[in-house]
C-alpha cells in the first residue's frame, strides 16, 4: 500500500489530521505529525562532497549522525530573506526512514489539527502518482476578515524523499 493511500485511509478513518506546519520561502506547508520525531534549532551543518544539491549535509544530533535535506532546494522554492541560522530542523521519525534524516525549513509554526472537510484533495493537487502533495488545507486566517483563509500545502514527505529514505 502506498504512503499516500495509508495517509488518506488514516485521515479518513479519523475525520481529522494532525500536522506540523512550517514555512518555506513565503508559503506554509505541513507534514503529518506522526512522521516527526522532534524539531531542533539550527546547528552547524557539515557539507557532504559530491552529494545532490538538496542534501545540505550532516549534523551530530546527540551522538547520532543525521542527514539534513534542504527542503527548499528539493522543492525548487526560491529562498527567503531569513538568515540560515534562524532555520529549524524537523527530524523525521525513524518509522518512515531507514537512516536519521532531518529537513531544514525556514520556521516551524505549530502543531495543528484539521477536519478533513477543510482539506481539498482534488483542486490544486496533481493526480500524478508521483505527486508529493496530499492536499491543500484551508485554514481560517487569524486576525483577518472572518471569511479569509490561508492555504497550507500538505505534503507527503515519504513520497517526496522516496528512494533516499529507503537506502
Amino acid at each position: 500500500m502506498s504512503a499516500r493511500t495509508e495517509n488518506e485511509l488514516e485521515a479518513g478513518a479519523n475525520g481529522s489530521i494532525q500536522v506540523v506546519e512550517f514555512v518555506l520561502g513565503d508559503e506554509t506547508f505541513a507534514i503529518d505529525l506522526f512522521e516527526v520525531r522532534e524539531v531542533v534549532e539550527y546547528t552547524r551543518i557539515s557539507a557532504l562532497p559530491n552529494s545532490p544539491s538538496y542534501i545540505k549535509g550532516i549534523i551530530d544530533l546527540r551522538g547520532e549522525i543525521t542527514t539534513i535535506i534542504d527542503l527548499k532546494a528539493r522543492l525548487n522554492i526560491i529562498g527567503s530573506s531569513r538568515a540560515e541560522e534562524e532555520s529549524r530542523i524537523i527530524v523525521l521519525d525513524e518509522n518512515i526512514t531507514k537512516k536519521k534524516v532531518g529537513i531544514m525549513v525556514d520556521d516551524v509554526l505549530s502543531v495543528s489539527t484539521f477536519e478533513m472537510s477543510h482539506v481539498d484533495q482534488t483542486g490544486a493537487v496533481d493526480s500524478d502518482d508521483d505527486s508529493c502533495i496530499l492536499g491543500i488545507i484551508k485554514k481560517k486566517a487569524q486576525g483577518k476578515d472572518r471569511d479569509a483563509t490561508d492555504l497550507v500545502i500538505w505534503i507527503d514527505i515519504k513520497q517526496l524523499l522516496g528512494e533516499m529514505l529507503s537506502e
